[in-house]
């Protein structure tokens, strides 16, 4: 008589095998019965309560807050400054002829306001009072139109 072909291993594997199966078809059967089909949309629904957590119960409309579009702000808040006086006084108290610049305080503001010499209409030194416009730039406000007074 002549031996079976099949050796221990491939027995082993085949059983594995068909234990994969089984174990996939038993899965194939459970989400098939906990499946929503079949449900009405109503039972389907989950609502957000006022704490942010889901629930199941539509929320109470007595408990309801009317929105005004308008008061809903999209974006940074932008503040609109209202140029009062365009042409600003105050002191030089610092200006470094070589390499071209200054800085200007502002006799109001008290504020560090930087100057380049293109900006300047008069020759000017440290410790002048001058008169100057503001523009902004890439890292604050510049100071043009500046001349002694």
């Amino acid at each position: 008589m002549g031996r079976s072909q099949e050796t221990y291993s491939k027995k082993e594997n085949e059983k594995k095998k068909q234990q994969k199966r089984k174990e996939k078809q038993e899965r194939k059967e459970e989400r098939k019965a906990n499946s929503n089909k079949g449900k009405s949309f109503e039972e389907m629904l989950a609502y957000v309560d006022e704490n942010g957590q889901l629930t199941s119960t539509p929320p109470d409309p007595n408990k309801k807050k009317v929105l005004n579009l308008d008061d809903i702000q999209l974006g940074a808040k932008i503040e609109t400054f209202e140029v009062v006086d365009k042409v600003r006084n105050g002191t030089i108290i610092s200006f470094i002829e070589s390499k071209g610049y200054g800085f200007i305080k502002d006799d109001r503001t008290q504020e560090n306001i930087f100057f380049h010499v293109n900006g300047l209409l008069t020759q000017v030194k440290e410790r002048d009072k001058v008169s100057f416009e503001t523009e902004q730039g890439k890292k604050g406000l510049n100071a043009i139109s500046v001349r002694a007074i």
